[in-house]
């Protein structure tokens, strides 16, 4: 997507200004009101678990510090396709004009491919298939341009303060958000019941010229019997670290789940498995936060 000057300058002012922010809540430490609880001794740089239906936070950690996040991206990249209301059924070609040259830009999905927005958007949400969120991107009507643009308003209109949008991928490190407008963007992805199925697929298979690809989900709990997931996104770059939301439900209670930058490939995975455990110890969860020692 090409800027004018003006464009870039206003572009990397508004970033430096969400980074700076984020620099600035994570001096202020893991401060939180009404702590009476201690931590689920998370890994995650940064962290925020709360009630899906109330929006009580439970636990945070730097939830306001302002990083990339990946495939994360893709939810909202959801979100704008849906509100578009675009024929799902309809068959759109990959084109050169789909393809990265930065890093991440391997693709499954030759040029000249023909999938459905339905299959795009599947294999967007559930095995984080880049070229597929970009090809969704530039069939928008008006283009990437009018894509990235609508993804901002929609970030406005959900509250997300901290979030600037670049790229429908999340490949574009100027992709940044922070852990509270994160939970913002599962709860509304959560509305969709198209996004819901898609994203906690299990597989997904399309036909490529005679060959028939395999697509499996980048989430690890999806499929496991003990886990009743939701909505979930994945996400990774260099920049943005193992990245991880997603809605379940522990015990009757729906929880939004915001993991972002852990190191290691199985350290989200593991964080989850803490934080379920961490409530299911506790009758009456309450707001926690790292370092906090319980007091009652």
């Amino acid at each position: 997507m090409r800027q004018s000057g003006a464009g870039k300058i206003f572009a990397s002012a508004e970033l430096a200004l969400l980074l700076g922010f984020g620099l600035r809540a994570n001096a202020a430490g893991h401060k939180t009101t009404g702590v009476t609880a201690a931590g689920p001794g998370l890994k995650s740089a940064a962290a925020l678990i709360a009630d899906a239906n109330s929006g009580e936070v439970l636990f945070e950690h730097d939830a306001g510090l302002v990083g990339p996040i990946a495939s994360i991206t893709k939810l909202m990249t959801a979100l704008v396709v849906l509100d578009g209301q675009q024929p799902l059924d309809e068959t759109i070609e990959i084109t050169n004009a789909d393809r990265w040259t930065g890093k991440g830009a391997f693709s499954r999905l030759a040029v000249g491919t023909k999938l459905t927005r339905s299959d795009l958007l599947k294999l967007a949400l559930m095995a984080s298939e880049n070229r597929a969120a970009r090809t969704l991107g530039r069939n928008y009507p008006g283009g990437m341009p009018a894509f990235v643009r609508t993804m901002n308003e929609k970030a406005k209109a959900l509250g997300m303060t901290r979030t600037h949008f670049d790229d429908p991928s999340g490949l574009s490190s100027d992709n940044v958000s922070n852990a509270r407008d994160l939970a913002k963007l599962v709860t509304a992805a959560s509305r969709d019941t198209r996004i819901r199925e898609f994203s906690t697929l299990e597989s997904h298979e399309v036909r490529v010229g005679k060959s028939v690809l395999t697509y499996r989900n980048t989430n690890l709990l999806i499929g496991k019997p003990d886990w009743d997931i939701l909505v979930q996104k994945t996400g990774f770059t260099n920049d943005a670290g193992e990245c991880l939301v997603m809605q379940t439900m522990i015990g009757e209670r729906a929880v939004n789940m915001v993991l972002l930058n852990s190191f290691g490939k199985l350290t989200r995975t593991a964080d989850a498995r803490r934080v379920r455990k961490w409530m299911e110890a506790q009758h009456e969860p309450v707001v926690a936060a790292v370092g906090e020692v319980a007091s009652k």
